[in-house]
């Protein structure tokens, strides 16, 4: 008599595997490009397509295998790129596993369980004895032995675009095709990042991050898109109808390396092209390129200009910046619209054309512009080169825009641009007026003019003059007597004391901006039109006589974007001034550490300013004519211009090296708690690592929001720099960053810039990077990062001013260093 086995499953199991493994050695001798009903393929297969170029089978992304994916791949590259998966929401997690074709002409992919984790469908019968073949174009095609391909992985994309692959705008009553991001770097399930047609409009193309717009491309029209390398290769793009498909595909040279399109999970689609010289991927272009290329950052009405070195958000004539903080808001009218009365239409050309518009059909373009004009709702129109290759369709190019004008960019003109003329309606030209005030009054009032001021400049220049000689060569002998490092020959501006008077109204209270102990500082406009800083130190300020000098003598020899620009300085009696020039933002601690501000200094915008810092330190470190050693960087000294660039500004505690010289020490302990370096704070011995730890704190402040002088904002750590430590440490920044930046954050650049904070923050001088190689770090997210070593952090001991009135200066014998451990 038989008795049932115990373990029924593990019977199970071993009888899959017998199978698997029986049907493995009957596979090895199977066709290198095909797959049929008798020869499945199994973990240790894989398809080559007849040229070589594209190679099918079971992949890992981590090289392990724990999770396995069906995919293709380039079969000749010396890295594995993969560009189509198959069972990417559904990984292999079992020993083996099996890729064969039904009796009902299906892909089915199964595990040693039985279980399928993907599979084909169609409505063919049993029997008819499809098989599947991998093509040369990286396109896998289930085929019927009459040649009719019932299935093919074209069809069904993840997330790159290859030549010859039919982009669907519409079949029939089907959705249009739609590319799916991977997750992550090593995660090939779905991501949030997608990539489709308008499905309001056949018209427009979007990156999506879920449901919202992410990107949005220009309208599709008959100018074809192309591009290239340094090679014979060419990519152009066409617009194709045939039967119920009308699509686009790009279509490549005989003789071009490999080119692919690829949707990326950072929210970015780019054209890569294989470079055999360097053995990589070269990008011929991404989209999209700039911060303010993401869809509506300019708000309503504004526009993203591509034209200038700088891509920035700039508003169009007849229009002014709502905020000038958040351009986001948009741009306003500066004279409303008022309907019966004859408007303005003027043209902006080189446009990318704004999203939600109509088009109306049947129209030429005379007839067009009548169509928004008699409208009082039609705020601008435009007459679009549209694609015609969808001949059933109208071939009206009317756009007409009702409301708000939405995302928007001026883009470079050249021979690839697929730009636009847009025409915006105005309730009158920017510049309009009667011809007696053009030419008439000009020409009358002119020789006048002429004569009079030049009476009135002659007798007041003299005198002048005098006054100005007198306090030049008073300042020049102040400066040159104290300070040996002073250039006579250098060329600079010496401000009189009454042109400082009248700019800031009499140092009124209305125009300050701030005071410290140094002073006051006040918001002028000089000689009428320059808006400019003026700091006047007061008679009791820590920056005394010695402090003003050194500013002076240094930063007149400083020239550099990310530095603040001395304008020129006056000695009038009792008072000392320094005129700067104007930055409207402020300092960064006016946003950093304000909860209702820091949304204003979003992701972008914080790694903009670090990098800004780093390069400018390096230049003083460096790159300048003088080494320099700032010692007193930190948020508030981080001045923040209109685009938020940032510049580094107080140079009263600087000090300069000489060529050969790598430190100094000091008996007095200058600068700021919590950005002092171990060895100044301690040792009074400073060089330009001591920038490079302050730096590093800076960098920590900056992605975390938080104070190094405010511990208690920080649950469970004692510090600011234990905090980062561990939640770098126990890979956890998404804790440590600033949660108002979250949302666009990307924690892998998050992460580089913690990391090489706390490699800037080493104990030990030697152990922190020049800023020459925290510049290359920032700038080159591939360059691998040493390890860093657990930093201490020093605390303060009843600490006392060693001067009075000097508020910044401490003695050593306050100081103590204590590691310190996050709980």
């Amino acid at each position: 008599m038989l008795h049932r086995p115990t373990n029924q499953k593990d019977l199970l199991d071993m009888v899959y595997i017998a199978i698997f493994i029986l049907i493995f050695f009957s596979s090895l001798c199977q066709s290198d490009d095909k797959l049929t009903q008798a020869k499945p393929l199994f973990p240790k297969d894989m398809l080559v397509s007849e040229g070589g170029d594209f190679a099918l089978g079971f992949f890992s992304p981590t090289n392990s295998s724990k999770k396995l994916y069906i995919g293709i791949w380039y079969h000749k590259l010396p890295k594995r790129t993969v560009v189509w998966v198959a069972n990417r929401d559904n990984p292999i997690t079992t020993p083996l596993a099996k890729l064969a074709i039904s009796n009902h002409s299906e892909l089915v992919l199964s595990d040693s369980r039985g279980h399928t984790l993907w599979k084909t469908t169609n409505n063919m019968s049993a029997g008819a004895r499809a098989f599947a073949v991998l093509l040369n174009s990286g396109n896998f095609v289930l085929r019927l032995p009459n040649g009719t391909d019932i299935w093919q992985s074209f069809d069904h994309p993840t997330d790159s675009i290859l030549p010859t692959m039919k982009l669907m705008l519409r079949y029939k009553a089907q959705s249009p095709t739609r590319y799916f991001a991977w997750k992550g770097p090593d995660d090939p399930s779905t991501g949030d990042i997608s990539y489709s047609l308008d499905p309001t409009s056949n018209l427009q193309r979007f990156i999506w991050n879920g449901t919202l717009p992410h990107f949005r491309f220009s309208i599709l029209n008959e100018v074809s898109v192309s591009g290239g390398t340094d090679g014979p290769s060419v990519v152009s793009q066409a617009m194709v109808r045939t039967g119920d498909e009308f699509y686009y595909t790009y279509i490549v040279s005989a003789d071009s390396p490999y080119f692919r399109i690829s949707l990326e999970y950072t929210g970015k689609k780019r054209f890569l092209s294989w470079d055999n010289n360097t053995l990589s991927w070269a990008v011929i272009s991404v989209e999209p390129n700039a911060d303010c290329d993401l869809y509506a950052s300019c708000g309503p009405f504004g526009y993203c200009d591509l034209t200038g070195a700088v891509p920035k958000c700039r508003c169009p004539d007849g229009f002014e910046v709502i905020n000038g903080l958040n351009f986001s808001m948009g741009c306003q009218r500066k004279e409303e619209l008022k309907c019966g009365k004859d408007n303005y239409f003027m043209t902006m050309p080189n446009m990318k054309l704004p999203d939600k518009f109509l088009h109306i059909v049947n129209r030429s373009f005379d007839q067009c512009a009548a169509e928004c004009s008699k409208n009082c709702s039609c705020t601008a129109y435009a007459y679009a080169n549209l694609s015609t290759a969808d001949t059933k369709c109208d071939k009206s190019r009317c756009l007409v825009w009702t409301g708000d004008l939405i995302d928007m960019e001026m883009e470079k003109k050249d021979g690839a641009s697929v730009a636009e003329n847009l025409y915006i309606r105005l309730a009158e030209p920017p510049v309009k007026k009667k011809i007696f005030l053009k030419i008439l009054l000009p020409v009358i009032a002119c020789p006048l003019l002429l004569t009079f001021s030049g009476l009135v400049w002659t007798c007041k220049r003299r005198g002048k003059r005098q006054k100005e000689n007198v306090q030049k060569r008073r300042m020049l002998k102040y400066l040159s007597t104290t300070d040996e490092t002073w250039d006579k020959n250098i060329e600079f501006p010496f401000i009189s004391f009454r042109n400082i008077v009248t700019a800031t109204e009499n140092f009124s209270d209305h125009n300050m901006l701030g005071k410290g102990g140094f002073g006051k500082v006040y918001k002028g406009l000089l000689e009428g039109t320059k808006e400019v800083a003026v700091k006047r130190l007061s008679k009791g300020s820590r920056q005394g006589n010695e402090e003003f000098r050194n500013e002076v003598v240094l930063i007149a020899k400083l020239q550099h974007k990310n530095l603040v620009k001395l304008l020129g300085c006056c000695i009038h009696e009792d008072e000392k001034l320094l005129v700067y020039e104007y930055l409207p933002n402020k300092s960064l601690d006016y946003f950093l550490f304000d909860s209702g501000r820091k949304p204003m200094l979003q992701w972008p915008t914080r790694l903009k300013i670090i990098q800004g810092v780093a390069r400018g330190i390096m230049y003083l470190h460096q790159d300048s004519r003088l080494t320099i050693i700032h010692r007193d960087l930190k948020a508030s000294n981080i001045l923040l211009d209109k685009e938020l660039n940032p510049k580094i500004s107080d140079f009263g505690m600087a000090r300069i090296f000489s060529s050969d010289q790598l430190q100094a020490n000091t008996k007095q302990v200058v600068g700021t708690y919590g950005y002092m370096s171990p060895e100044y704070a301690t040792e009074g011995a400073f060089s330009v690592k001591s920038d490079t730890y302050s730096f590093g704190v800076l960098v920590l402040e900056i992605v975390s929001g938080l104070k190094i002088s405010s511990p208690h904002l920080i649950m469970d750590f004692p510090n600011l720099i234990s905090y980062a430590w561990n939640s770098w440490k126990d890979s956890k920044i998404q804790e440590l960053v600033d949660s108002s930046v979250m949302e666009n954050c990307p924690l892998d650049e998050a992460s580089r810039c913690v990391h090489i904070g706390l490699l800037c923050i080493q104990d030990n001088p030697d152990c922190r990077p020049l800023m020459s190689a925290v510049v290359f770090m920032l700038e080159n997210k591939i360059t691998p990062l040493a390890t860093p070593m657990e930093p201490m952090y020093f605390a303060l001991r009843d600490a006392t001013p060693a001067n009075a009135g000097d508020g910044n200066a401490l003695t050593t014998n306050d100081m103590s260093l204590t590691t310190l451990e996050g709980r």
